[in-house]
């Protein structure tokens, strides 16, 4: 980005490597200021008419604008009864207070980063960059108190520390990586190499549930991409063990900032003279309201595209694009995508199980393992979450490992312990926390763990569509298989779909895209669990009965009596 600020839709980016406001009447004399109020006033005019008559009166915003920002670097340096500008006399000092508390709320409702472009990886340089932020923050918050403290002709007696400059900062470089040349549109987009997040991070997405699905096409999405680099960069992200390279338009950024608590930032190490495992372009201008994909064979990158759309906001479409393609390269190297979550529980027995549940959204996996901390707190000593939502079973010397993807946990408010929130809030990043199917993006694993093979020792499907209790162990490979390559869940309104639904092997994100491919690795998959004796059956949650609502209690205790006694 090469203006200094920009501001489009809700999002807004302050580019320090083109201005850095050093003090009120920098910020205050700023086009981008300007900016903003030109914006303000004119949603004013829609909120509040009644208002925005009064203060504005018949003038045109580009005349009243001027007079405005006079008014208020004269309140910075003087008081109310000292200053003789005519514009103070016919708002009044109650009206203008009004005006800048209503200004500031619409300021702190914007989704607002910064920015810093640097050619040098010097460490004091990115000391700046968290100074800078900070600074910029202090005289935002500066500015508020000291207009709202004129106005009202009184001191403040109770203060209220918030992020009044920004929700979070970027630094972004110029990678050097192994840029195939279909992909040359991309050579000049910075990476972000550092990322800093005022948290709790509360975030207001327009979207809060993804629709449609992830289709592959026939041909490069790099053939339709239409980008305007000045206003994309790119998240270089660990998923799993593969290399992503996520690009998103900027209008994105409180996403792409999210992604930082959710998969590991890959260094500029490990992106150098490399090519990345897939390629995800999120916020392609190119009028299609596609989720596509597609494998560039003779290079070996998976594809992603999703079209820019307001839909697009709810995090999960980032999210899922991403973990799609790991899983999609993945099966081509043979593993077995895994949608569900997968913990190793540690008992004062001196006992270790690697317990997965497998499902679709809303089967009862996270709950289950919830369940099962509250019950097991005298029993169990700990519980490391591998991943909680995608991962992966290979096969490596005639056992069956597992790995995640994911340092992170993206779950919806209502399925967490009451503590966890709490606990974890100070890292946390909120999503329309006062909605339906309200999230969270919590740190929940180191990148170590996720990616080290994890032994299996029980495969459940989270089946929460039955009146049954407790656990029930498959006898053979085939029973095992009916269950879970049909996928079936009772939806429960957190993805489009309600009511009793199959999706093959549980998991829209890959395998149903390739069920041949994935089918021949279930079975190769599955035939190892049996042959080495790992217990392979399902748990019954009971979410999705109308009935019964203590099952996932009874189904929680049965499976804490069997890794206690076996």
């Amino acid at each position: 980005m090469k203006e200094a600020f920009y501001l489009r839709n809700r999002t807004a980016v302050i580019n320090f490597t083109s201005a850095y406001y050093q003090n009120a009447e920098d910020l205050l004399s700023s086009e981008g200021f300007a900016i903003f109020l030109k914006r303000f006033l004119s949603q004013l005019a829609m909120d509040d008419i009644e208002m925005f008559e009064w203060i504005v009166r018949k003038e045109p915003l580009e005349e009243f604008i001027p007079k405005l920002v006079l008014l208020l670097k004269l309140l910075m340096i003087m008081d109310v009864e000292d200053i003789h500008e005519p514009t103070l006399q016919t708002i009044s000092s109650i009206r203008l207070l009004s005006l800048v508390e209503k200004g500031y709320d619409y300021w702190r409702k914007l989704e607002r980063f910064t920015t810093v472009t640097t050619t040098s990886s010097n460490s004091l340089q990115f000391a700046s960059f968290m100074d800078a932020d900070q600074k910029f923050n202090a005289l935002v918050l500066s500015i508020y108190r000291t207009l709202e403290e004129k106005l009202q002709g009184t001191k403040n007696r109770v203060y209220r520390q918030m992020s009044a400059g920004s929700n979070g900062s970027l630094v972004l470089r110029n990678y050097r990586w192994n840029i195939p040349n279909e992909y040359r549109t991309l050579k000049s987009v910075p990476f972000v190499h550092t990322v800093m997040m005022r948290t709790p991070l509360l975030l207001y997405p327009r979207s809060n549930k993804r629709t449609g699905s992830f289709t592959e096409i026939d041909y490069n999405p790099m053939n339709k991409l239409r980008m305007n680099k000045q206003y994309w960069m790119c998240f270089p992200a660990k998923v799993g063990s593969l290399l992503i390279f996520i690009y998103f338009h900027q209008d994105f950024i409180s996403g792409a900032v999210s992604l930082a608590n959710l998969f590991e930032l890959a260094t500029e190490e490990e992106c150098a003279n490399r090519k990345p495992d897939a390629i995800v372009l999120f916020g392609n201008e190119d009028e299609k309201d596609e989720t596509t994909f597609y494998h560039d064979k003779e290079n070996d990158i998976w594809v992603g595209s999703v079209s820019y759309s307001q839909r697009i906001e709810y995090f999960g479409y980032l999210k899922k694009m991403s973990l799609t393609l790991h899983n999609l390269a993945k099966m081509s190297k043979g593993w077995l995508p895994i949608h569900g979550a997968m913990v190793n529980v540690y008992l004062r027995n001196g006992k270790k199980k690697g317990i997965v549940l497998i499902g679709d959204s809303g089967a009862g996996k996270s709950e289950t393992i919830e369940a099962l901390r509250g019950l097991g707190s005298k029993d169990i000593v700990k519980v490391d979450v591998v991943f909680d939502d995608m991962g992966s079973f290979h096969i490596n010397n005639d056992q069956v490992y597992a790995q995640g993807t994911e340092i992170g946990a993206f779950v919806r408010l209502d399925d967490l312990d009451k503590g966890t929130a709490y606990r974890d809030m100070e890292r946390s990043i909120f999503m329309n926390p006062e909605s339906s199917n309200a999230r969270v993006i919590l740190p929940s694993a180191p990148y170590e763990l996720v990616v080290h093979d994890q032994t299996v020792d029980m495969v459940l499907y989270a089946n929460n569509y039955e009146d049954k209790r407790g656990m029930h162990r498959f006898e053979g490979v085939n029973e095992a298989k009916e269950v879970f390559i049909q996928g079936k869940r009772m939806a429960l309104g957190t993805t489009q779909e309600k009511g009793l639904s199959k999706t093959y092997f549980a998991n829209p994100f890959g395998p149903m895209q390739q069920q041949e491919i994935c089918g021949r690795i279930f079975e190769d998959v599955f035939d190892q669990l049996y042959k080495n004796k790992v217990y392979v059956g399902e748990i019954y949650t009971c979410l999705g009965v109308a009935e019964h609502k203590d099952g996932l209690q009874d189904a929680a205790s049965q499976l804490l009596e069997y890794i206690k006694n076996n």
